[in-house]
C-alpha cells in the first residue's frame, strides 16, 4: 500500500435539506471522488450546498462490490473517498457496508460524518420505549423466510423498528397484527422532516384500517416490544416439580431445573418443594 487513503461516511438529509451539517458539505469538497447511489440525485445536494465536486462515482446496490477493487485502488493512492447515499447515513439499509469492510481489512482509514437517520428519527418520535431496541430493516418479502421472521420478531421484547415501502404497507401489517396480535401498539413515521411528514400512532388492528388509504412516501414502522411473559403460578411450579421429583431427581436439583425453566428464584421454587409430600421410603 503506498499511501493511506480515507473514506468518508457522509449522513445526507431524508427530507430537509436544512439537515446537511456543515462538516457535511466540508467533507464534500475536500473529497477526491464522491461515491452515490444516484449521481442526479447526489449532483442535486451539492448543488445546493454550494459544492463542485471533483468526481461522482455510482456507488450503489448494484455496483458496490464491483467498485470495492477500483476503490481500493484509490485509496492505497491516498485519496480520500466520501460516500453519501440518497438520503441519510450510509450503511443503513443502502450501500456502504461492504466498501466499509474492505477498506479497513486494507488498513485504511473510515470517518463518519453523523447525521440524519430515518429510523433513528422514527424511534425517539414514536412515543414507544427507546432504551432497547432493534433495527430490522427489510423484512423479507414473501415466504417461509417471511413468516419466520415475523415469529421471531413476535416474542422480541426491545422496541423492534423497521422499514417498508408504502405499497406493501397494509400487507405487512395485516401479517404483522395476526402474528404479533391485534393490540400491540405500533408507530407509523411517514415522510419525515419533509412537507407532509406524519407520525401515526396506535395499535396493529386499527393501523391495518387507517393503512387502507395506502398512505404516500418513505415509510418507517417502530413497534413495541413483546410484553412479559406473566409469572407462573405456584400450581405451575409445583406440577413441574412433581414431574421432576417423579424422574428421581433430588429436591434441590429439581428445584434448580424448575427455577431455570420458569426464569423464577431457585429459593422460591426450593420453598414450594419442601410442601410437597415426601415420598414413602421403602
Amino acid at each position: 500500500m503506498s499511501g493511506a487513503g480515507t473514506v468518508v461516511l457522509v449522513a445526507t438529509p431524508i427530507g430537509n435539506l436544512g439537515d446537511l451539517s456543515p462538516r457535511a458539505v466540508d467533507e464534500l469538497r475536500r473529497a477526491d471522488v464522491v461515491c452515490c447511489e444516484d449521481t442526479r440525485r447526489s449532483g442535486r445536494l451539492l448543488q445546493h450546498a454550494g459544492v463542485r465536486a471533483n468526481e461522482l462515482c455510482l456507488v450503489n446496490d448494484h455496483t458496490e462490490q464491483a467498485m470495492i477493487p477500483k476503490l481500493l485502488a484509490r485509496l492505497d493512492a491516498g485519496e480520500r473517498i466520501a460516500l453519501v447515499t440518497d438520503a441519510g447515513t450510509p450503511g443503513i439499509s443502502d450501500p456502504g457496508e461492504r466498501l466499509v469492510a474492505a477498506a479497513a481489512d486494507a488498513g485504511h482509514a473510515v470517518l463518519v460524518v453523523p447525521g440524519p437517520s430515518a429510523a433513528i428519527a422514527a424511534l425517539v418520535v414514536s412515543g414507544l420505549p427507546t432504551a432497547r431496541f432493534v433495527f430490522e430493516g427489510f423484512l423479507p418479502r414473501k415466504g417461509s423466510a417471511r413468516d419466520q421472521r415475523l415469529r421471531e420478531l413476535a416474542g422480541e421484547r426491545r422496541t423492534v423498528v423497521c422499514y417498508e415501502a408504502p405499497h406493501r404497507l397494509a400487507r405487512t401489517l395485516t401479517d404483522l397484527a395476526a402474528v404479533f396480535g391485534a393490540t400491540r401498539r405500533v408507530a407509523i413515521a411517514r415522510e419525515l422532516t419533509k412537507l407532509h411528514e406524519e407520525v401515526w400512532r396506535g395499535t396493529l388492528a386499527d393501523a391495518c384500517r387507517w393503512a387502507a388509504t395506502e398512505p404516500r412516501g418513505e415509510i418507517v414502522l417502530v413497534i413495541d416490544g413483546a410484553p412479559d411473559a406473566p409469572a407462573p403460578s405456584d400450581d405451575a411450579l409445583l406440577d413441574a416439580l412433581r414431574v421432576h421429583l417423579a424422574r428421581g431427581e433430588t429436591v434441590k436439583d429439581a428445584a434448580i431445573d424448575v427455577a431455570a425453566t420458569f426464569g423464577v428464584s431457585r429459593r422460591v421454587v426450593y420453598e414450594l418443594a419442601h410442601t410437597l409430600p415426601r415420598a414413602p421410603r421403602s
